[in-house]
């Protein structure tokens, strides 16, 4: 069966509700097996990420998607210590030719979505993934990609608390972007 592994990190819960709409979507492929796994601060010590299961889950997988909240800039140190702990999978090409994708939330429209959204891609090519970007147009009556990002998925916190946001719109893409990558990956396996 072809594996897609959501991997996140969220500080607030928002992020969380857009795994849950990325899974979502993936699972909704007929063929698709998906694992949802949320980043814990737990597995870093003296600033360095650890957990075999994790890696062994994603070593696995045929695609891995991932997600952070847009911190500064960039993606979460919880999730930036996780990427720094993939050096050993870099080495040996371990990921490589495994699909990547990538998502973010922060709480303005667009906040420095793309640097994050960016340093996925830089982290997927580096380890000789195939990046799958988000094709929707942002004119359309569903608000699907109505922050108009063809890199990956990015959403809007706002104010609201995580059981709101992102709105439904965002979660919409999302779901659209597990699908994606979902049937990609099918694909792929042929």
């Amino acid at each position: 069966m072809t594996t897609v592994s959501i991997v996140y990190f969220s500080g607030t819960g928002h992020t969380q509700k857009l795994a849950e709409a990325v899974d979502r979507g993936a699972a909704a492929v007929t063929g698709v097996q998906t694992y949802l796994i949320a980043l814990s601060g737990e597995d870093i010590a003296k600033g360095r990420y650890a957990n075999p299961a994790v890696f062994a889950q994603l070593d696995a997988s045929d695609a891995i998607i991932f997600g952070s909240p847009t911190y500064m800039g960039g993606p979460a140190a919880q999730f930036k210590a996780f990427a720094d702990a993939t050096g050993d999978r870099w080495y040996r090409g371990a990921w490589r030719d495994k699909l990547a994708a990538g998502f973010t939330v922060s709480s303005g429209p667009s906040g420095d979505k793309l640097s994050t959204l960016h340093y996925f891609f830089t982290l997927a090519m580096q380890h000789g993934m195939i990046w799958a970007g988000m094709p929707e147009l942002p004119m359309n009556d569903k608000g699907i990609n109505r922050l108009s990002s063809y890199s990956g998925v990015m959403a809007q916190a706002g104010q609201e608390s995580p059981d709101v946001a992102p709105n439904d719109a965002d979660k919409l893409t999302g779901e659209l972007l597990g699908q994606r990558v979902a049937k990609l990956a099918l694909r792929l396996a042929k």
